[in-house]
This record gives structure tokens, C-alpha cells and sequence, in this order.
């Protein structure tokens, strides 16, 4: 059995987070490039990502279509302990999910329609106080990076291979992704990434996990 995470790539092996770049340069937390093998890993992701996170946080989530952004940011939700499974919000824009304690609210926005920016965000009138919440935005890089100079940009990439074998072939390989993490700003610089390094089913094959459902598992664009 393959494990779901392989933390062991090369620095420098990448994705489009490697060309993010702040306003300064030093003000970046190392980017975390992870190889997660299933969708039930992806949600593993987010719930391990959720951990990092705090009221005010922004997270941009970058990936093609059924990459495994709504599968991400539903682990994100479970981490984060809010109301509601989240799912793609291709025809509301976004949505709201409550906390069911005492964390923060968590705002799930698509911005595939949206040329971006507060103002757009304003107009959705959303029942929540941004600043109190943890927005997470796909699609939303080169539209929503205005909503805060502190933020995570995470690329979802399918790997190399995995998405074309023929009718009779194996498709274990389809769920396969490759993910960078990049913090962009001060809040990121001093938090640092590393927690996500310490994840089950590292390249040692530890705590491996199989997933049955999609890549995204929503029916979205995600």
C-alpha cells in the first residue's frame, strides 16, 4: 500500500506556488510541497492545515478542474469544527459555515466569476465579519489576493501520468496530487509551515489510507 503523504520531494520540484511572491520577499514562510495519493488524504490535508489557522486567515486554493480544491477546503471545515458539510459553491458564490464552538466562522467563496477585491466581496453581502472568520477562496489567486497581505496559497496539481490511463488500465494512480503550500506575509513568516511535514503516511509508508470517493468528491468544479 502506497502512504498518502510523501513530504521527501526535492526542494525546488514544484508548482505554480513557486511563483508567488510577496510584496517582501522576506516576509515568507519555506514553501511545504506535499504528494498526497487519496482523496480521504486530501480532507487529511485540510484538517491538519486547519490547525494552523486563525480568525482573519485567507487561503487561496489553485488547481484545473477536479484537482481536489472543495475536497481540501471540506477537511479545512471538519477541522475547523463549523456547521454544515462544505461543498462547492459554484452557483451561490459562497457560503457560510458557522462555528459549532468557539472558533471562527469559515467563509467558502469561488471565485471563478468574480474579477476580485473587496468590493465584490462587500456586495455579497455575507452575514459575517470577515475579519473574525477564515475565508478560503478557489480560484482565487490574481483575484482575491487584496483581501489580505497575510495569506496561504496552496496549488493542487495532478501528477505527472495520472490522469490518462486508457479504459482497461488501473486507475489507482487517478486521486494522485501534487500540493505546495506557500504563506505569503509576516503571519506566515513567523508561523511557519513545518506542522505540516508532521503528517501520517509519510514516505516511510506509515498510516496509509485509501480513499473511495473523487478526486473532489462534490460535483463542483473543484
Amino acid at each position: 500500500m502506497e502512504a498518502p503523504y510523501d513530504t521527501s520531494r526535492a526542494p525546488g520540484a514544484g508548482t505554480g506556488a513557486d511563483t508567488v511572491t510577496p510584496a517582501d520577499p522576506a516576509a515568507a514562510a519555506p514553501p511545504v510541497r506535499l504528494t498526497v495519493r487519496t482523496p480521504d488524504a486530501m480532507r487529511e490535508l485540510g484538517r491538519r492545515l486547519a490547525r494552523l489557522l486563525r480568525p482573519g486567515d485567507l487561503v487561496l486554493l489553485t488547481g484545473q478542474l477536479g484537482a481536489g480544491k472543495t475536497t481540501l477546503a471540506r477537511g479545512l471545515g471538519e477541522g475547523l469544527n463549523v456547521r454544515g458539510a462544505v461543498t462547492s459553491p459554484t452557483f451561490v458564490i459562497a457560503r457560510v459555515h458557522p462555528p459549532l464552538g468557539a472558533g471562527p466562522a469559515l467563509v467558502h467563496v469561488d471565485a471563478y466569476r468574480l474579477s476580485g477585491g473587496l468590493d465584490e466581496m462587500e456586495d455579497l453581502d455575507l452575514d459575517v465579519s470577515l475579519p473574525e472568520s477564515v475565508v478560503v477562496v478557489e480560484w482565487g489567486e490574481g483575484r482575491m489576493e487584496e483581501l489580505s497581505e497575510d495569506r496561504l496559497h496552496v496549488v493542487i496539481e495532478r501528477a505527472e501520468g495520472a490522469d490518462g490511463p486508457g479504459p482497461d488500465e488501473a486507475a489507482a494512480g487517478d486521486d494522485v496530487r501534487e500540493v505546495s503550500v506557500t504563506g505569503v506575509g509576516h503571519r506566515w513568516a513567523a508561523a511557519g509551515l513545518s506542522p505540516l511535514m508532521d503528517l501520517p503516511g509519510r514516505s516511510d509508508g506509515s498510516d496509509g489510507s485509501d480513499g473511495s470517493d473523487g478526486a473532489d468528491g462534490s460535483g463542483g468544479r473543484g
